[in-house]
């Protein structure tokens, strides 16, 4: 196909280390992928301002020699939300503002679940952090979880056990949740509030029912009314019970639970009006009650799920996107990759006190794995100097030092990947001294 000819797709946050799964799904000839801001001026930033980066993009559309067939991306905030804008400005398919909002705003996606699923919604509400009488505003009894209202990555998420832990989180989240909070009202800004989430600022947290259980994620899109799921996921905790250890892919969930998932999720965004686009939806299944629990809704694919397709099924969650994009149908299919099982590795510290990082693997370290193991894909979170407070959006019980993609033919040959590789991954540390200015 000549290049004339191609749809160009806008990839909003594009990386380097996604491009290739792009440039891989089974029609990538039949389109032109264009940079649309790159991921280091969207994400995992000190400071967000929506409204200059929804400005650069246009700048970005206005100046380019073609016109935009579809714009995708694969990251969460405040990424998926300036989809949403710059495809309603462009008249591009996609979910509108109003509908992404009302998935990945947390107190707004639990009313919308509680309205058309009441059985699978904990109990829930929102409360001010800085407010000095924060805990009479939670009607809960402990334990709960409390959230930022829109954040990603377990960042600031707690798990409360009693009023000391409370005013423990409260000190920490009122010194970094202005990081966000101030992106997520100029958001809001964009879309008009039903009177019950009006007063809910984006500097506000949610409190959730303590739910537990067995944590998996379907993946699918929802187009032209039509909902549909592309694979499932389970998602494995670490000893502490908080942290993520891994990402597994496919799913050992049994099918009547994954069943019973599809019907929920798709009851949910169908009442939220969730149309055009990709989703994951990540539930707990508690066994002992054979009851599913929704935990979020991210209005997006899931890049963290990336690799793990391409190595189970030999193509990217990306020929999805694209295609829903475009108003096409997408054509993906399960089980073509060379491994049977796949998995991301948060490779984690659990001592939360801060060090500077003295070594860490280089590029002789991470030659030697590939030797041994050529499909594990790392990304090295840390320089060496670097100290572990630096690292940004950890959750709040451990620090993610490397993230490793695994593929294998068994559960049994994942984990002993993982124990191989991180052998060979050097770690350092010093501790810092707590009167150290920095």
């Amino acid at each position: 196909m000549t290049k004339e000819a191609r749809k160009h797709v806008f990839v909003l946050g594009y990386d380097d280390a996604h491009a290739p799964y792009l440039r891989a799904i089974p029609d990538a000839d039949e389109f032109e992928f264009h940079p649309l801001l790159h991921s280091d001026e969207l994400v995992y930033l000190e400071s967000y301002d929506i409204d200059e980066k929804l400005e650069d993009a246009r700048k970005v559309l206005r100046e380019s020699d073609v016109d935009p067939d579809a714009i995708i991306c694969h990251w969460d905030f405040p990424v998926v939300s300036m989809l949403s804008i710059l495809c309603g400005e462009y008249g591009l398919p996609a979910p509108t503002l109003e509908a992404s909002l009302r998935c990945s705003h947390k107190y707004w996606s639990r009313l919308s679940q509680h309205e058309v699923a009441p059985e699978n919604t904990p109990g829930f509400c929102a409360f001010d952090p800085f407010d000095d009488q924060a805990l009479e505003q939670i009607s809960l009894d402990f334990p709960f979880w409390i959230k930022p209202i829109k954040g990603y990555g377990s960042a600031l998420g707690f798990k409360i056990t009693s009023a000391e832990g409370f005013e423990k989180a409260m000190k920490l989240v009122r010194e970094e949740i202005d990081r966000l909070g101030e992106g997520i009202d100029a958001i809001l800004h964009h879309v008009d509030l039903p009177d019950d989430v009006a007063d809910v600022r984006g500097n506000y947290m949610i409190a959730e029912e303590f739910v537990n259980g067995k944590e998996f994620a379907p993946e699918g899109r929802r187009q032209n009314g039509e909902y549909r799921s592309h694979g499932f996921f389970d998602m494995v905790r670490a000893e502490n019970g908080k942290s993520f250890l891994r990402y597994e892919y496919p799913s050992r969930t049994p099918d009547s639970i994954r069943e019973r998932a599809d019907d929920i999720a798709a009851r949910v965004l169908e009442h939220i009006g969730f149309d055009d686009g990709c989703f994951n939806v990540e539930f707990f299944w508690d066994r002992e009650e054979d009851r599913l629990w929704i935990i979020e809704i991210n209005p997006r694919i899931s890049q963290s799920h990336c690799d793990l397709f391409w190595k189970v099924d030999g193509m990217s969650n990306h020929e999805v996107a694209v295609h829903v994009a475009l108003g096409d149908e997408p054509r993906f299919s399960n089980g073509g990759g060379q491994f049977r099982r796949a998995a991301k590795y948060h490779y984690r510290r659990y001592d939360k006190s801060d060090a500077v990082a003295t070594r860490v693997p280089g590029e002789e370290d991470l030659e030697k794995l590939k030797e041994r193991q050529p499909e594990t894909k790392v990304q090295v979170k840390l320089e060496e100097g670097m100290r572990l407070s630096e690292l940004l959006d950890e959750d709040v019980y451990s620090y993610a030092l490397a993230e490793l993609t695994i593929g294998a033919d068994s559960v049994a040959e994942m984990e002993q990947k993982y124990a191989e590789a991180t052998s060979l991954l050097p770690f350092e540390f010093e501790p810092v001294d707590d009167g150290d200015d920095g």
